[in-house]
């Protein structure tokens, strides 16, 4: 028989574990009778915890959201994610929320028992965080963007673009997305109606939330970070390059990402790359390093580049002896 405060723990575990528990389920996980059940619901109640109760043949118990955020109970394996994350937010690319990391990590570190602080540190060790490698956005223009996704709330825009010219755009957001290093806003642009992908550390003013608007399906299929990572890998140059890679489409998209380009299928032993051509020495680079043959068929810049890759190569094997 467990103890009540035991008891209440195990209950507060399993209410935050699901959006919802009929009554009967409930009081058998818990092995108590409906009764008690009820009776410990209305304690965590007086504790703070918000939790509604519903009648009828589909009723039970929800865990939801009140005017306090009360304690939570996590697993092991869940406190050490959140202290990982806490401990790279502190580094991240995300300004504005430092102090409030480290403030978080202390309280969580410090009630921690023994066996989970030795995997925290052993993880410490290991993991070895290069620092931020892109342009850090603010955290409060974050929220603020993530809230008007959320509400379907239009925004104005006050953005530069890749040469530095401001402009004004009046957006549908849609969703936030972490690619390449950077963050970007999807939305869609009621001046060029259609879809466009903003780089967050381009917003060189507060945005300004506007009316609501009626939501629309989102771009591709739904799938916003593929979206953008295509996007991305296209919207350098007017015309992509277009590369036959001798290699099956399965094996080359465990080794190229979405923001490298788009792969296709040609045949079993073959697949159709298309990428940005710029810079095209960076893709002359990148070709030999996939170490399989190839093909360009465009554009003419890439292909000029490649052969005086190819040239230079033979002269130095020529100076060598080889």
């Amino acid at each position: 028989m467990l103890t009540a405060s035991t008891r209440l723990l195990s209950l507060l575990s399993l209410l935050q574990s699901r959006p919802h528990w009929a009554g009967t389920a409930l009081a058998e996980r818990t092995g108590v009778h409906p009764r008690t059940l009820r009776r410990d619901i209305d304690r965590l109640r007086q504790l703070g915890y918000p939790i509604q109760a519903s009648s009828g043949v589909a009723g039970g118990y929800a865990f939801r959201a009140g005017r306090a955020l009360p304690p939570l109970l996590l697993d092991d394996d869940e406190a050490l994610a959140t202290a990982v994350a806490l401990r790279t937010a502190v580094t991240g690319t995300v300004s504005g929320i430092e102090q409030t990391a480290i403030t978080a990590l202390v309280k969580l570190e410090q009630v921690m028992p023994p066996r989970l602080r030795r995997r925290l540190d052993a993880l410490g060790s290991a993991i070895l965080p290069l620092g931020p490698s892109g342009p850090v956005v603010d955290a409060g223009l974050l929220a603020l963007l993530a809230g008007a996704c959320r509400d379907q709330l239009q925004l104005h825009l006050a953005y530069a673009d890749r040469n530095d010219q401001a402009s004004q755009r009046r957006v549908e957001p849609h969703g936030v997305v972490h690619a390449d290093r950077r963050w970007y806003l999807v939305a869609w642009c009621t001046t060029r109606q259609d879809w466009r992908t903003f780089r967050i550390d381009r917003i060189t003013a507060a945005p300004v939330v506007g009316a609501h608007f009626s939501p629309r399906a989102g771009p591709g299929d739904g799938d916003l970070r593929t979206w953008v990572a295509q996007s991305l890998s296209l919207a350098q140059s007017s015309e992509p390059a277009r590369i036959i890679l001798h290699a099956p489409l399965a094996a080359m998209r465990r080794q190229i990402p979405d923001t490298a380009g788009q792969l296709e299928h040609v045949d079993a032993q073959r697949c159709l790359l298309r990428c940005s051509a710029n810079p095209a020495g960076a893709i002359v680079y990148w070709l030999m390093a996939l170490d399989l043959e190839f093909e360009v068929l465009g554009p003419p810049e890439l292909q000029h580049k490649l052969r005086d890759a190819g040239q230079r190569v033979a002269r130095s094997l020529a100076r060598t002896g080889q």
